[in-house]
């Protein structure tokens, strides 16, 4: 027959759910919320974002 008390190591627990942390900064989490951020790309990426579409325009070559 199989043993089906619980042995001396395999103790009997209560799992409790966790209670929710406390947000650390108010004030970031409601600029977020708002919308906040930057107001415009800078610069390096509108230079690669050229040279990404320059990249994907084809090259036309004229025939001799």
């Amino acid at each position: 027959m199989a043993k089906k008390t619980l042995s001396t190591r395999q103790k009997l627990v209560f799992r409790l759910t966790p209670s929710l942390s406390k947000p650390r900064n108010l004030v970031a989490i409601t600029a977020q919320k708002s919308g906040a951020g930057s107001h415009q790309k800078s610069v390096s990426s509108l230079r690669q974002a050229g040279k990404r579409a320059l990249k994907k325009t084809p090259i036309e070559v004229e025939p001799d």
